[in-house]
């Protein structure tokens, strides 16, 4: 009975699968690439500092501001008729950006690629979900979307740095143009439709409220990563909150709710949306520190800090992957559990790395990412899994959502941690011939200290730069230990939570329409 009511997927799902790879790879790899490209951007259509900031944070912010609208939207108009409109206009707005005449154009151009870009992962983990409805090939399934987007995270520096040597900075969001063209021809032949059952309107209010919580907590966060406590950035993250909780107070007192608060009454469910943020938190808060080590501890070009991120990406790749084997014979909170414990070793070899030990460093690195892999692929196995079929979409985005949430606070406080330590050290440590206002101007941050040493005398510069680096490290070994402990805390709670539960079966799954 259980295989009528999960059938195996076939031959033509598992094509479909690689289809619906491409967007999952695309969304990683296009951010990488728009990194590379900023300089050449500033020069070319002479754009600000704030610029070029807001060129790659636009697309962020709409991002995950839309992710939950577009979920639920694809529940209601079909998941797949969300994924072509999304890929329609991400290709629109991707040609847009190629050929943008100055940087207010492309600033726009970023913002429609972010709104477009909202409904891909929804949509593909939605239609994964529906595609693939025996429990073992949903998880392997899954598995391989949380690879394609850690490959585009792998070969992003790869893809950008040919096509920048080689082409102008437009090329870098050309890219989208061919993949979406192609998600738009193989779509509509290769992929099921499915909806929820009886739908009624979109309620317009709960998506701005949904929106206005995100994201201006996402904004505020980002600011207090950028430039510690501010009062704008407070009062940002203050404002999502209370739209948050208005938000929840709507969807407790509606009959057809927006988001069914009642999914996170799943004990697998919640525990597994918690578990994504909090892994995401250390992972991309160890990211954002790794980056700046990389580039102004150890002086590397943003190109080569890049390819030697590539590694801890593959570890991602290897350990997503990995986990639907061991699932297989072993719990998937427990092996989510052994992961984070993985990832905890990990991050205590972080915290042993020094100035100059990049050997120390990249293997840290891979360590964590091989330890966390499991927790992205399981743990959101886990959440749409655990969710009901016509709730497909809407879980699908929370999965996504909870992420990028997690991820903008870990590089909010995480970072905030090591300019408090840096700070510190550095005041208490101030180099012989170096005046206090080269001083003080350096406590800015490491970046500001290398600007400061730029316009000292040899000897000074030299001194500074030492005591500033050594400061960062310090501060960013205390983020190391603390993300150590954090995710040890995890495995710990994960194993005594979900130690009695199972993921809800998949049954009563809606049939997939085929086209044809």
């Amino acid at each position: 009975m259980a295989g009528m009511t999960n059938p195996p997927a076939g031959k033509r799902e598992w094509i479909a699968l690689a289809v619906l790879a491409l967007p999952a790879l695309l969304a990683s790899l296009e951010l990488t690439v728009t990194h590379l490209a900023l300089p050449a951007i500033g020069a070319d259509l002479a754009a600000s500092s704030t610029q070029l900031l807001w060129i790659v944070d636009v697309y962020a912010f709409l991002l995950a501001g839309s992710l939950i609208t577009m979920g639920v939207v694809g529940d209601r108009i079909g998941r797949r008729r969300l994924l072509l409109i999304g890929a329609a206009g991400y290709g629109a707005a991707s040609l847009l950006a190629t050929y943008a005449p100055d940087a207010e154009t492309l600033i726009v151009a970023r913002a429609l690629m972010g709104v477009a870009g909202s409904t891909l992962m929804p949509s593909v983990l939605a239609i994964t979900t529906t595609m693939f409805t025996e429990p073992r090939q949903r998880t392997t399934a899954i598995g391989i979307v949380v690879a394609s987007v850690s490959a585009g995270t792998a070969i992003g520096p790869l893809v950008g740095g040919w096509l920048l040597e080689r082409f102008w900075w437009g090329s870098a969001f050309l890219i989208g143009v061919p993949v979406m063209g192609l998600l738009l021809v193989l779509g509509p032949m290769l992929l099921p439709e499915n909806r929820k059952p009886d739908a009624g309107h979109l309620d317009v209010r709960s998506a701005l409220l949904s929106m206005a919580a995100v994201l201006p907590t996402v904004y505020g966060l980002k600011q207090l990563a950028a430039d510690g406590v501010r009062t704008t950035s407070a009062l940002a993250v203050l404002v999502g909150v209370v739209m948050a909780a208005v938000f929840v107070h709507r969807q407790r007192r509606l009959a057809d709710p927006f988001v069914d608060l009642r999914l996170f009454a799943n004990r697998v469910f919640g525990v597994s949306t918690a578990t994504l943020a909090l892994g995401i938190f250390v992972l991309w808060g160890s990211n954002y520190t790794i980056a700046q080590y990389l580039q102004l501890v150890h002086g590397l070009n943003p190109l080569e800090a890049g390819l030697w991120t590539a590694p801890p990406a593959l570890g991602v790749i290897a350990g997503s992957m990995l986990a639907p084997r061991l699932a297989r014979r072993f719990r998937s909170s427990s092996v989510v559990a052994a992961g984070l414990v993985l990832s905890a070793a990990g991050y205590a070899v972080l915290a042993q790395a020094g100035s100059g030990d990049l050997a120390t460093l990249v293997t840290g690195a891979v360590v964590v990412s091989t330890g966390l892999g499991p927790m992205m692929a399981l743990a959101t196995d886990m959440v749409v899994g655990s969710a009901p079929p016509e709730r497909a979409g809407a879980a699908a985005a929370i999965s996504s959502t909870a992420p990028q949430l997690g991820g903008a606070l870990g590089i909010a406080l995480l970072g905030s941690v090591i300019t408090a330590v840096y700070r510190d050290r550095l005041a208490g440590a101030v180099p012989a011939g170096v005046d206090a206002g080269a001083v003080s101007a350096a406590q800015d941050g490491l970046g500001a200290a290398v600007t400061v040493a730029g316009t000292l005398p040899d000897g000074s510069a030299t001194a500074l730069l030492a005591t500033a680096r050594e400061a960062f490290v310090h501060g960013f070994r205390l983020t190391a230990l603390i993300s150590a402990v954090l995710v040890a805390g995890i495995a710990v709670l994960i194993v005594a939570l979900l130690r009695r539960t199972h993921p809800a079966p998949v049954s009563g799954q809606a049939r997939a329409v085929h086209p044809g």
